[in-house]
């Protein structure tokens, strides 16, 4: 009898749970990353120069979280995290070359929502397997992925072709010599294929990853586009590569941004807002590009708070707050509180089991928390005990408001976030008893790299040579 009420009580809840869905059994899930997005580049966190009023009215939307971190301070170990739902100690592939591959038998999100019924489509810069390796994406869930596989291909805009399911896609008039010359702008191709995916699978449910490119790259935009229009005055030349740097990455944000208001425009005529997770952030801390004597944080910068005058320290690549904390923005009208902000504590291996929990999915082995009561408003949260990363001779890890940080060289330094968010307070002498177990935990975190195979480094090195300066022998 307690077996058949215990049935009973779980059908019920099902029952309820399943009436609260939209129409669709699963919802849609769109996961938008963009390349180096700084936390404060964007209007809505008060920067004056850069133009993003569809990012903006996202936000105003949806839930922002501002305790967001990235998986890892460098692009391709920050998929990884995201993509399988471990952090930097367990992951396959910590490095960050452009080509190294997770393991051919690792699930990942788009495995784990294709056990649902989901079409899986991927756009942008892959970044955790070059072709010929054992971690591309068709490998790995997905039924289609279109852009750059290998990250150093990523660094042209112009590339002589982009690949889909490791297939070569020739784009046309790009001779792939050039940062800054060619027919065909490889985001403007990337982006009309994420909107034909959305279209062809509006009417069953779809995983639409979106790991765009921009704002990061060495900046080449067509002379028409209309972004660029809008900066190509500005008089905004000095500690740049090139007269334009600044400018084409403002036009870059704004091209971006249009891009995600096509997006939303495009979920509404099908009729699809309401049945849509989306999800927006950046990928890690951002970059003091064109820094000068004026603008010592970078011409825009992405981790000076314009409100406060607080900086993150450092930023890509470190393990300080300036290389992990991200924007992260999630909306889903109807379900989560328009206009909302959390300070609830995640990272990209909390994607997975939210994902996981949402559809009732079986989840893979993660370090990961689902946050879905926080999106959803409902239900106690379950908090992380510790967040850890490593990379290139460094290591975090963050209890509550407790960070220990050690570098190449020097000791372990400690930092009380919640009264030092720039961290330049070394307390590790004045905190022994809470520096020590912090270290234990950190140690205990890590696991030998167990990395995936290469097969063909001949096609890698193709791949890789469609960015000028690989092709011209410069770093």
């Amino acid at each position: 009898m307690k077996r058949t009420a215990a049935i009973s009580s779980l059908a019920l809840f099902i029952g309820i749970t399943l009436q609260a869905l939209p129409a669709k059994s699963q919802p849609n899930v769109i996961y938008l990353m963009l390349d180096e997005w700084g936390y404060f580049e964007s209007g809505h966190m008060g920067h004056q120069e850069l133009l993003t009023p569809n990012i903006d009215r996202f936000a105003g939307e949806g839930m922002r979280f501002t305790n967001a971190y990235a998986g890892s301070p460098v692009c391709g170990p920050t998929r990884c995290s995201l993509l399988t739902g471990l952090h930097a100690g367990h992951m396959s592939m910590r490095v960050n070359d452009g080509y190294s591959p997770i393991r051919a038998e690792e699930p990942t999100l788009a495995s784990m929502l294709k056990t649902k019924g989901y079409a899986t489509g991927g756009f942008g810069k892959w970044g955790i397997g070059g072709r010929g390796t054992s971690g591309v994406p068709e490998k790995h869930g997905f039924d289609l992925f279109f852009g750059y596989y290998d990250q150093v291909h990523a660094h042209t805009f112009y590339p002589a072709y982009l690949v889909r399911n490791s297939e070569e896609v020739p784009l046309a008039g790009n001779p792939g010599t050039s940062f800054y010359e060619g027919e065909t702008h490889a985001q403007i191709e990337i982006f009309k294929a994420s909107m034909k995916f959305i279209r062809e699978n509006k009417d069953r449910p779809f995983f639409c990853y979106l790991p765009w490119t921009p704002p990061h790259g060495l900046w080449g935009i067509d002379a028409d586009d209309p972004s660029w229009q809008l900066f190509k005055d500005k008089p905004w030349t000095a500690g740049q590569r090139t007269q334009n740097d600044a400018k084409v990455y403002a036009a870059f944000m704004h091209m971006v941004d249009r891009q995600i208001g096509e997006v939303l425009a495009l979920l509404k005529e099908l009729a699809l807002d309401k049945q849509t997770l989306f999800f927006l952030c950046g990928d890690n801390g951002g970059q003091d590009y064109f820094k000068t004597k004026e603008r010592p944080h970078g011409f825009f910068a992405p981790n000076l708070n314009p409100k406060t005058g607080e900086r993150f320290r450092k930023g890509k690549g470190s393990l300080y707050e300036g290389g992990l904390k991200v924007p992260y923005l999630v909306r889903w009208p109807g379900r989560i509180k328009a206009g909302s902000v959390s300070d609830h504590l995640l990272y990209c291996p909390d994607v997975m089991p939210t994902l996981a929990a949402l559809i009732q999915a079986e989840c893979p082995k993660t370090d990961g928390l689902s946050f879905l009561p926080t999106l959803m408003n409902s239900g106690a949260q379950q908090l992380h005990d510790t967040l850890y990363w490593e990379y290139a001779g460094q290591t975090a890890i963050r209890q509550k408001n407790w960070k220990a940080y050690k570098g190449r060289k020097g000791d372990w330094e400690l930092f009380d976030l919640a009264k030092d968010i720039e961290e330049k307070h070394n307390i590790a002498a004045d905190h022994p008893e809470r520096l020590k177990p912090l270290i234990t935990l950190a140690k205990a975190a890590h696991e030998p790299v167990k990395p995936g195979k290469v097969f063909d480094r001949v096609l890698i090195e193709k791949d890789r040579r469609q960015a000028p300066h690989q092709r011209n022998g410069k770093k």
